[in-house]
């Protein structure tokens, strides 16, 4: 065994503290980096002396050699992660209804004095002072007035919900792109899986000759997170190289697979990042998403997946996937077979229907009656489209006509004499009139069952929303606990490495006095 075998030894130890010292100091730089994952210094008993062989020097047994430094490695547990993607897929579609929803239930809201069923109210009450003052102008004239408010709050609602809708449609071309022909990236998600992958390359590159990319692996974790809140997602790696250098313990590169809601894979299985084989080219490796419009029905028609999937089969696949991607898709509203699905075509479909069911029973009554002056207003309806077509809740008004001259009302019956207000209790009576375009429910009570439909899935929304977050903070808390940085146990592990430091400086000094003694002081004698 060498003279200087001591020195090798302190030598080893010092480099391995003080590689330990400087990974701890990178620990507490980045206590409060977002996604950062502390690493830690692996040690192993470097290789004893002798190695058994037919040469090997006799001694009474094997000595130690001091201590390596195997690999600075992250401390990550891949299980809670998996686990976190998987809520947080969850929580991202119940936070992006409750959202989108509220939205709704706010423009709807009853508890103000502008809300539709306000409006129905004043309507009705001017229908009834009408009836017992049927030569009141201006009773006639307030008719006209609160007729036309009520289908301006028709107006408005109509107005609202399709910008609103419009919102969302924007909102959906941010996540996923509607246009790939030009090759430009600008979806938050294709961004996303783009990035992934020029790390997956940077990664590949590092491992090969024998390092582990903590940081990259970090930052590579932290752009999945944000990826599994569109949709549920699994990660699979494999190995970067055959390099006989690279670690075992290194991540590799990473797979991508999109899940459906059970967390079940497709069949066959969908890929939004295929790392394929070891030494496959990364190149191709991302299916950017594509998002199709079907724009005569504002509603998505598709959604095409790479080259594995066509519009309407991706679409598919994305409903079946919790995330806030299709929260926003079924929200907004989408095809299927031909008819339009989503939260906010079915309001609109409903009030549309309802504006329509209304109107259409009122001016038939209207039609049955006479003005101020005895004359039938058969062929002078109440209510009319702007645009002269069909009655909706975007284009239904007052007849210009009436609105000019009130006393074309017709509020009285014919043969009860020309100031009579019996057909203006005919009209109030709509209201509350069982409607066969309505399912056989009046207007007051189909629109108090709409808003209580809404009522009933914001509610929902925000108690997933609740229990949802409350299982992702859990589980990230155990996540944190294995992987985020701890300053307490930082600055122990500090004191801890720092003196073992001083400990290994102070063996090479004992071992620098030996050989001290035996250069300068052995031979002495005799001198």
């Amino acid at each position: 065994m060498s003279t200087f075998q001591g020195l090798e030894v302190a030598r080893k130890a010092l480099f391995a503290q003080q590689n330990a010292l400087y990974t701890t100091g990178h620990n507490i730089a980045n206590v409060n980096t977002e996604g950062y994952s502390r690493q830690r210094v692996n040690f192993a008993a470097s290789t004893p002396f002798p190695v058994p062989s037919r040469v090997q020097p006799q001694i009474p047994g094997q000595l130690g050699t001091g201590v390596d430094v195997q690999a600075v490695q992250r401390v990550r547990n891949n299980f809670l992660d998996a686990q976190f993607r998987s809520e947080h897929s969850r929580l991202g579609y119940w936070e992006t209804r409750s959202e989108t929803l509220n939205r709704m239930e706010s423009l709807l809201n009853e508890l103000n004095e502008t809300g539709l069923s306000n409006r129905m109210d004043l309507f009705w009450q001017s229908l009834q002072d009408l009836a017992d003052h049927p030569d009141n102008t201006g009773a006639r004239a307030v008719v006209a007035q609160r007729g036309l408010a009520l289908a301006e709050t028709y107006n408005y609602f109509s107005r609202s919900l399709e910008a609103i809708r419009e919102d969302l449609a924007n909102q959906i071309t941010i996540t996923v792109d509607d246009d790939l022909s030009d090759g430009n990236i600008t979806s938050e998600i294709n961004l996303l899986l783009k990035n992934i992958n020029e790390l997956n390359k940077k990664i590949q590159e590092i491992e090969p000759h024998g390092f582990l990319a903590n940081d990259l692996y970090d930052e590579r974790d932290r752009l999945i997170d944000q990826l599994s809140n569109y949709m549920n997602i699994k990660v699979t790696t494999r190995a970067s190289s055959n390099s006989p250098l690279e670690l075992d313990i290194a991540d590799g590169v990473v797979s991508i697979e999109l899940l459906q809601n059970n967390g079940q894979s497709f069949e066959p299985p969908l890929y939004l990042i295929n790392a394929g084989e070891v030494g496959d080219s990364l190149e191709d490796a991302v299916n950017y998403l594509e998002v199709q419009f079907d724009d005569e029905n504002k509603a998505v028609s598709g959604i095409t997946i790479g080259n594995q999937v066509d519009g309407e089969t991706g679409l598919a696949r994305i409903l079946q996937s919790d995330g806030a991607l299709s929260a926003l898709i079924e929200t907004y509203g989408y095809t299927e077979n031909g008819e339009v699905i989503g939260d906010y075509p079915e309001i609109l479909a409903d009030l549309d229907r309802m504006a329509k069911a209304f109107a259409a029973e009122f001016n038939k009554i209207h039609e049955e009656g006479i003005d101020i002056n005895g004359n039938s207003a058969n062929g002078r309806p109440f209510f009319v489209a702007k645009d002269g077509g069909e009655i909706t809740s975007g284009n239904i008004t007052v007849n210009p006509e009436i609105v000019e001259d009130s006393n074309l009302i017709a509020a009285g019956v014919s043969g009860q004499g020309n100031r009579n207000g019996d057909n203006a209790l005919n009209l109030a009576n709509v209201f509350d009139q069982n409607l066969v375009d309505l399912g056989g429910a009046s207007v007051r009570s189909f629109y108090i069952s709409l808003i209580g439909e809404i009522g009933v899935k914001v509610q929902e929304a925000e108690t997933m929303t609740e229990s949802t977050k409350i299982l992702e903070s859990q589980i990230d808390h155990s996540r944190l606990s294995v992987s985020a940085v701890s300053l307490d146990e930082e600055i122990s592990n500090l004191i801890k490495f720092q003196h073992a430091y001083n400990a290994a400086a102070r063996n090479m000094t004992a071992i620098d006095e030996l050989i001290d003694r035996i250069i300068n002081h052995m031979g002495l004698v005799g001198r």
